[in-house]
């Protein structure tokens, strides 16, 4: 039987603390082998994340079944204070799949998505905030700027170039050089030895952004993952296509732009930490109370993402891609 009223339904409507949240999934089933290291990449991670997000960001943290040493670690950082929310699986779900349940849970309108070797820069977050707030129609901003991804699943953001909504051009960035390179390598890739190759980049009020990106980390509004991003799990344990389906077409199937932060804000870590990364490490950290005291609410443009009809897409899809590439070489 029950005695009295819960005061809970008494309770006035719950306010968002943030706009921001970033989620970070780690799978690390034992510490031998491949995973030899990644708890102290992991560590390198989320810590350089705390250290760098102000409280317009909350921070949630995907265990998908890792081993004992993450999930103490996990609750020492939760009792700690230092992140919002553990979201703890005893089964490995598959990387996609944790991360959009996730993101279907997180109220906040920007919600931020990344692998667990990615190291954060100091000023991550507010420049992927400044992005959103100066580029409308932005479905999602990496703060990983990469010279590769102009064609990759960038109709979207063409088409607003093209129709004169953003300003397009080719320009140098040599302060981006040294960055980018330690990503090519991070992937495999083959680094460049010319600092002043041109960098696809669109200007809005008098902000810059370049087009494209990886999804190592990503931004993305929250609409996506109730419009464009298929309802069906995906049942892949990582790879597959899997991020392609539930991040890149729909990033670009929306209508909104896919862009990066004009400078490099973040890096791709690999399985294990070598000296550069501890230093910017500690350069975040002494800078992490000016971080905190930089904490403000953004002015975000309303998005609404398109689900138009997936010939018409493909069609403008392939036009658009064709008539920038002719136009803009």
């Amino acid at each position: 039987m029950r005695v009295g009223m819960n005061p809970q339904k008494q309770s006035k409507k719950i306010k968002l603390d943030c706009q921001h949240r970033l989620i970070i999934i780690v799978f690390i089933p034992s510490l031998e082998g491949y995973y030899k290291d990644v708890l102290e990449v992991f560590k390198l991670c989320l810590e350089s994340a705390i250290v760098t997000t102000n409280s317009n960001c909350a921070i949630t943290v995907v265990n998908n079944a890792s081993c004992q040493e993450v999930n103490t670690y996990l609750k020492k950082k939760l009792d700690e204070n230092d992140i919002d929310t553990v979201i703890h699986h005893k089964k490995n779900i598959g990387k996609i799949d944790a991360l959009i349940g996730a993101a279907r849970a997180s109220r906040e309108p920007i919600i931020t998505i990344s692998d667990v070797d990615i190291l954060f820069k100091n000023g991550w977050q507010r420049s992927v905030e400044t992005v959103y707030e100066n580029f409308k129609n932005t479905a999602s901003v990496s703060p990983i700027p990469a010279r590769m991804f102009k064609n990759y699943e960038t109709y979207s953001t063409f088409e607003k170039v093209l129709l004169g909504k953003v300003k397009f051009s080719y320009e140098s960035i040599p302060q981006n050089h040294d960055d980018y390179n330690k990503y090519l390598l991070s992937t495999h890739n083959q680094e460049e030895s010319d600092k002043n190759l041109k960098w696809p980049v669109i200007t809005s009020n008098g902000h810059k952004a370049i087009i494209g990106s990886g999804h190592q980390i990503l931004s993305m509004r929250r609409e996506l993952f109730f419009t464009t991003v298929p309802i069906e799990p995906s049942l892949v344990l990582v790879g597959n296509r899997s991020e392609y389906n539930y991040c890149d077409d729909p990033i670009n199937y929306s209508g909104g732009m896919r862009l990066a932060t004009y400078n490099n804000m973040a890096y791709h870590m690999g399985n294990t930490v070598e000296d550069w990364m501890l230093q910017i490490q500690k350069d975040n950290i002494s800078k992490g109370e000016q971080v905190k005291e930089g904490s403000k609410k953004i002015d975000l443009p309303s998005f609404k993402p398109k689900t138009p009809n997936r010939t018409l897409y493909n069609l403008r899809k392939r036009v658009s891609n064709r008539l920038f590439n002719i136009i803009y070489k």
